[in-house]
């Protein structure tokens, strides 16, 4: 008599991947302006099924026809995190692993960016830096003009100076080298979580924190607050320990996408 095999590895590894997609997938709506939409897909769709299963056919029949041309509106309705999610697998680093700074390196890291900030913050200088993590931030280092020198506090007063050429692009760090200064990062689309008093300069950092998992420290020129923007959100008004403490744990911590 032959045994019936109902479970193989493939089965196991068809597992693996549906949970790892279905995870990450919520985890990035999680953070978009459609993750409430989502939800209600998923109502609909628990909703459906237990038509089905009670044996309502005219309901049955109306969620059909519903599903069946949804689908163009589903691509409309989610298509800035479609992109978003694109954006961030083509961003990401495939075949060499992102710099990962020592225990050390991170702290003179940490050091140098929180004494810069504190300095700009007092003097009014406005200031966008962005740390590169796991995605990629090449697209943007070429917008910019190329650098390859250990972030400090003089050079980075230096590349803000008002009066300089580059003090109104972003910089980019990668690892504890700045690459490139002056850089354009995209500009978000959802101004409704931004204070109306900021400018450009917080627009391009919570854009380039919803395309990529970069960590990017904003400085108000008009204000002087320090802002944090990373995983599609931003954090305003931060103070000198505060910024310290995200700034370590953001860079320890993995890319949850």
């Amino acid at each position: 008599m032959e045994k019936v095999i109902f479970f193989s590895w493939r089965s196991l590894v068809e597992i693996v991947i549906l949970w790892y997609a279905i995870y990450h997938m919520l985890a990035f709506f999680e953070r978009t302006r459609a993750r409430n939409v989502l939800r209600g897909i998923i109502i609909l769709v628990v909703v459906f099924f237990i038509f089905q299963k009670l044996g309502f056919r005219t309901l049955d029949w109306i969620m059909t026809k519903i599903f069946a041309i949804s689908i163009i509106g589903i691509f409309i309705i989610f298509q800035p995190e479609l992109r978003q999610g694109l954006a961030r697998l083509g961003t990401r680093h495939i075949m060499l692993s992102p710099s990962v700074l020592k225990a050390e390196e991170l702290e003179v890291l940490i050091k140098q960016l929180e004494k810069t900030a504190m300095n700009f913050s007092e003097k009014k200088i406005g200031a966008l830096i962005a740390l590169e993590k796991d995605d990629s931030l090449k697209v943007y280092i070429d917008s910019g003009v190329k650098i390859d020198a250990l972030a400090s506090e003089e050079l980075l007063e230096t590349i803000f100076n008002p009066s300089g050429p580059l003090h109104d692009g972003g910089v980019i760090i990668v690892g504890e080298r700045i690459v490139a200064a002056g850089c354009l990062f995209p500009l978000t689309d959802d101004s409704a979580r931004l204070n109306r008093s900021y400018g450009t300069r917080h627009r391009a950092a919570l854009g380039l924190a919803e395309d990529t998992d970069a960590v990017v420290i904003v400085v108000s020129e008009t204000t002087g607050k320090i802002s944090l923007a990373t995983q599609g959100h931003i954090i305003n008004d931060i103070s000198q320990e505060e910024l310290s403490r995200m700034i370590k744990n953001l860079l320890q911590e993995k890319s949850s996408i």
